[in-house]
C-alpha cells in the first residue's frame, strides 16, 4: 500500500479536505489527512499524508508557516477576505511608507481575535456557524508569533503583498484586518497563497493536474522521514532497533530527540531521549 507524503500546490475554490478526497480515489487509500488546513480561496503548499504516514500529521500540523498576501485598503468584510460582503468602504490615503511604518507592532508575540467566520468553537459551537445566523460572540484574544512581516510588492495605490512567517493558529485575513484598522482606513485580505509548511516549500509542490498525469502517483510521496529533517539521525544497533520495534526503552545518555533508522537505513520511529533512556514517541516502521 502507498506510504508518505505528497506537497500539494492547493488550487483556490477547494477545501483541504476536498483535495484529499481527490487523493483518495487516486491512491486508492482511505488513510489520508492533510497538515493545516487552508481556506477555499487560498492556494499554496498543503502537505498531505497517505497511509502509515498519516501518523505524522500530528507533528507537521503545529510549526512555522509562511504565506504571501493581498492587502485591500480602504475595504472591511464581514469575512476579512474579499469572499465576503463589504460592511465598510473609507478613502485610502496611506501611503507605502505609512503601512511599512505600522508593521512592527504586528511583528513578534501579539495577542489576536479569531474572526466569527473561523472554525473556532465556543460554546459547542463552530464561530462560523453563529456567524450565517448573522450573530457575533465575543471572543477571548489567542497569542500568536509573527517571525516576519514585510511590504512584498504593491499593485495599485489600495492594494499591497504581504509576506508573512507566522505561528500556528494565525489568522492572515484577521492580520490584514488589523493592519487596515491601525492605518484608520479599514482593510481585508484580497488573495492568500501558502509559501511553506511544516517545513515543505513550493519547489517541492506538485499540482492536482500532474498528480492525475503521472503513471504512478505513488513516485510522488515523499518518505514519511522528511517530515523530520530538523531532527538529527540516529542508526541503532540490531539490538536498539528490536527493542524500539517491541516499543521498549533502552539505556541512551543523550538528551532530545532524534529519528531513527535501523541498520539497513529503514525509519523506525521519532524517539526521545532523556534520563538515561531512549523512548519511543511515535513508531513509523510497517508492522
Amino acid at each position: 500500500m502507498p506510504s508518505g507524503i505528497i506537497i500539494i500546490d492547493k488550487p483556490a475554490g477547494w477545501t483541504s479536505m476536498d483535495v484529499c478526497a481527490k487523493l483518495r480515489g487516486v491512491f486508492h487509500e482511505k488513510r489520508i489527512g492533510h497538515a493545516g488546513t487552508l481556506d477555499p480561496m487560498a492556494t499554496g503548499v498543503l502537505p498531505v499524508f497517505v497511509g502509515r504516514a498519516t501518523r505524522a500529521v500530528e507533528f507537521a500540523a503545529g510549526g512555522e508557516k509562511e504565506y504571501v498576501a493581498g492587502l485591500r485598503l480602504g475595504q472591511v468584510t464581514d469575512t476579512q477576505d474579499t469572499t465576503g460582503a463589504v460592511v465598510e468602504t473609507h478613502p485610502v490615503t496611506a501611503t507605502r511608507q505609512d503601512l511599512e511604518g505600522v508593521l512592527p507592532q504586528f511583528r513578534g508575540e501579539i495577542d489576536q481575535v479569531p474572526p466569527m467566520y473561523s472554525a473556532v468553537k465556543i460554546d459547542g459551537k463552530k464561530l462560523y456557524e453563529l456567524a450565517r445566523k448573522g450573530r457575533e460572540v465575543e471572543r477571548k484574544p489567542r497569542r500568536i508569533t509573527i517571525y516576519d512581516l514585510m511590504v512584498e510588492g504593491q499593485a495599485g495605490p489600495a492594494d499591497y503583498s504581504l509576506r508573512v512567517r507566522c505561528s500556528k493558529g494565525t489568522y492572515v485575513r484577521t492580520l490584514c484586518h488589523d493592519i487596515g484598522q491601525a492605518l484608520g482606513c479599514g482593510g481585508c485580505m484580497s488573495s492568500l497563497r501558502r509559501t511553506m509548511a511544516a517545513g515543505y516549500t513550493l519547489e517541492e509542490a506538485v499540482t492536482l493536474e500532474q498528480v492525475q498525469q503521472t503513471a504512478d502517483p505513488s513516485g510522488l510521496l515523499l518518505p514519511v522521514d522528511s517530515c523530520f529533517r530538523h531532527l538529527p539521525a540516529l542508526e541503532l544497533t540490531a539490538a536498539q532497533a528490536k527493542r524500539v520495534r517491541s516499543g521498549a526503552a533502552f539505556t541512551f545518555p543523550r538528551e532530545g530527540s532524534w529519528r531513527v533508522y535501523s541498520p539497513v537505513g529503514e525509519f523506525l520511529a521519532v524517539c526521545r531521549g532523556s534520563d538515561g533512556q531512549l523512548r519511543t514517541v511515535k513508531s513509523f516502521f510497517e508492522v
